[in-house]
């Protein structure tokens, strides 16, 4: 059974730092891209980040103004997100996100591209 587990989400004041994790177990995703996603209350789901099997390509939401980073750990078949600067309106729910295939390009910002999801962590910025 495929399993995609975040960690590392919490409460902290805005203008500091988090430090998500997903750690993935029942299948290597040896080529694929993976993912985060965030969803706010009353709001769609939306893109963050997305990196590549490499390591060497990332995408990542016009809105986050260089303000988070994504990381993978192959040997480990785990991802991270650093998220730095973060402001209220960062506070959602954050979900990490794997392929079963391997190709890259654009579409990789869309949630359908993604076909094994985790069960998401809470991120809350105070003002």
């Amino acid at each position: 059974q495929v399993q995609l587990v975040e960690s590392g989400g919490g409460l902290v004041q805005a203008g500091g730092s988090l430090r998500l994790s997903c750690a993935t177990s029942g299948r290597t995703f040896s080529g694929s891209p993976m993912g985060w996603f965030r969803q706010a209350p009353g709001k769609e789901r939306e893109f963050v980040a997305a990196i590549r099997w490499s390591g060497n390509n990332m995408y990542y939401a016009t809105f986050l103004k260089g303000r988070f980073t994504i990381s993978r750990d192959n040997a480990k078949n785990m991802v991270h997100l650093q998220m730095n600067s973060l402001k209220p309106e960062d506070t959602a729910i954050y979900y990490c996100a794997a392929a079963a295939g391997k190709l890259w390009g654009p579409f990789v910002t869309g949630p359908n591209t993604y076909n094994y999801w985790g069960q998401g962590t809470q991120v809350t910025v105070s003002s």
